[in-house]
């Protein structure tokens, strides 16, 4: 004969249940949100660091080496914050997905504000005619990698793989634009011996916006990973209307975590 205590065990699991599901889904936005500041915060960089190094101003590191120092601290606070939410919430699907994507977000965030000092590092007052031959082409490089991790960052936000395919496509050109600096700069330098040095900090400053867009497109990479499965890096992702490349045969998303 059914007694009301019987089901009290049910209600409790229920209950226990639901306040661990609202847990969880608090803990995801926190880390949604950290990962946003982060990556607000690269982009911020970015652009100071190019400022500094256009104006040749040496003194403009410091603003961008404390920024850097923050995105360290991101790194860590938000590192830390994944591995709580895996060994407490044990997640599956999508949301473990989302988690080993967060994991490798931040790295690339982290290595963006690297290559940002890098840049500021280059600033130098008075600075010969070999940044101002390709001046042009780099502010270029600078905007399209800057665009391209706004655009992979605006795809993470609204899971939106196609605007990831977009920020794919277009780092062939960035990579164009940096073989057409480190061109002029080798030609220039060849008949300007004394510029040298000029010369060589600007393919430096060339190749460091390459990597950032090379970021970017890393990020966009694990959009596409998050939101459809498919691992479209090494060279698997084609354009629209291209044939497609073999599938990849993945292990289990849990699998792939334990051997990380």
């Amino acid at each position: 004969m059914w007694h009301p205590s019987q089901a009290v065990p049910s209600l409790v699991s229920a209950r226990v249940s639901a306040h661990s599901s609202r847990d969880f889904e608090t803990e995801l936005r926190e880390l949604r949100s950290h990962l946003l500041a982060m990556g607000a915060r690269c982009e911020r960089i970015v652009g100071l660091a190019f400022d500094a190094y256009v104006r040749g101003d040496p003194e403009g590191v410091g603003p961008v080496e404390e920024l850097d120092a923050r995105i360290d601290r991101d790194e860590l606070e938000i590192h830390a914050l994944i591995l709580r939410i895996l060994a407490l919430r044990q997640p599956v699907a999508d949301d473990l997905r989302f988690l080993a994507m967060a994991l490798r977000l931040i790295t690339d965030l982290e290595r963006i504000g690297d290559e940002a000092v890098n840049i500021g590092e280059r600033a130098v007052k008075h600075e010969a005619d070999a940044k101002h031959l390709v001046g042009g082409e780099l502010a270029s490089m600078a905007v399209a990698a800057l665009d391209m991790l706004h655009g992979a960052l605006e795809a993470f936000v609204r899971w939106d793989d196609n605007g990831a395919d977009h920020v794919l496509g277009c780092d062939d050109a960035v990579d164009q634009s940096c073989a057409a600096v480190i061109s002029a700069m080798t030609a220039h330098m060849s008949k300007h011996p004394g510029e040298v040095l000029a010369g060589l900090r600007v393919i430096r400053v060339a190749k460091y916006l390459e990597r950032i867009a090379d970021h970017a497109t890393n990020v966009a990479e694990e959009v596409i990973f998050m939101v459809r499965g498919d691992d479209v890096r090494h060279g698997q992702w084609q354009p629209a209307g291209s044939p497609a490349p073999p599938k990849t045969v993945h292990a289990p998303a849990s699998a792939g975590l334990r051997h990380r």
